[in-house]
């Protein structure tokens, strides 16, 4: 339906290695895309380019001149997507950057600049899977740096009503991940899933779709949001019924990019975790306060290699101390 090639899940990306990479990642080449934003409706060119070790992702608004850091504390609106923004120029903002900070997490790429000239990433298909195709033709190259990684240490936990978000320790050098959702609509009802964060894993969450329910969209469209979306870029639900001419992707396709969005929130903590992330009817708003809340207490946290980034870390508990 979107017309571009779909990994196959057990494919291993060039260059990416089934288990956590040592050292830091980048692309080999810049390349483009184009497309309309899922909620502002507006086409956006966007162009991923490679980024020094240690500089992080980087968004950069050519058409403002600003560049805003990828970064849970630049997280400014949670409603319907994850939105970032200028700390100097508030007005300076990228949109729907979830999807692109999860394919980047999930091939294990921490630097790159991307660029582009509108206000909103374009929502392509309405999964990772494009972008995590982009990076592929654009390659994978390994930097001569270390990963600093995350490391949680205590049980750190937010709720809201019966919905809640965990990052507990874990015991793996990567990120355990278990999400459950709950939907009156009988075509989604209940699911769950869990799964291990790794490049050869990825690919279970990367091709799920965005989704919705019929009866919210012209109240959507009334607030301003969901202005590009459409049958291409997005699961339709009404009640028992999946509207898309093509069905579903996979039976569970909506916990998938349910997952898939704590992916891409969950990577603006700026380095890699090691945990074990555990939520329930989590979003997008329990996400990035469940980073806030990790990175308040400097016991909750450290990282694997903490004498090559000791800097780094001190950065960070700044920066928790002044969100």
């Amino acid at each position: 339906m979107d017309g571009l090639p779909h990994s196959s899940p057990d494919l291993d990306y060039p260059g990416l290695s089934a288990g956590v990479a040592p050292v830091q990642r980048t692309l080999k080449t810049a390349i483009c895309c184009a497309g309309a934003g899922l909620h502002s409706g507006r086409e956006v060119r966007v162009t991923l380019r490679p980024a020094p070790a240690n500089s992080g992702v980087v968004f950069r608004r050519t058409d403002l001149g600003v560049d805003i850091a990828g970064r849970f504390d630049r997280v400014t609106d949670t409603r319907l997507c994850t939105v970032v923004s200028s700390a100097s120029e508030p007005q300076a903002r990228v949109g729907t950057v979830e999807h692109l900070m999860a394919a980047l997490a999930g091939c294990e790429v921490g630097n790159v600049v991307v660029e582009l000239d509108g206000p909103e990433l374009p929502v392509l298909d309405g999964s990772a899977e494009p972008w995590t195709f982009l990076l592929r033709c654009a390659g994978i190259a390994v930097q001569d740096a270390p990963v600093r990684a995350i490391e949680v240490l205590r049980t750190v936990r937010v709720q809201d009503g019966d919905a809640f978000a965990e990052l507990r320790p874990g015991n793996t050098a990567c990120l355990e991940m278990a999400l459950s959702i709950a939907f009156n609509a009988p075509a989604i009802g209940r699911q769950a899933l869990t799964m291990t964060l790794r490049p050869d894993t990825f690919a279970q969450i990367a091709r799920a779709r965005t989704f919705t329910l019929s009866h919210e969209i012209a109240g959507l469209q009334e607030a301003g949001l969901a202005q590009g979306g459409s049958l291409d870029n997005a699961v339709v639900v009404d009640g028992a019924r999946v509207l898309n001419p093509g069905g579903l992707r996979m039976a569970d396709e909506f916990v998938r990019h349910k997952l898939l969005d704590a992916v891409g929130d969950l990577a603006l903590a700026g380095a890699p975790l090691h945990g074990r992330f555990v939520g329930h009817r989590s979003g997008h708003a329990l996400n990035n306060r469940l980073l806030r809340a990790l990175f308040a207490d400097a016991a909750n946290w450290r990282l694997a290699t903490s004498a090559s980034a000791h800097g780094w870390r001190e950065s960070m508990q700044e920066t928790a101390a002044a969100a």
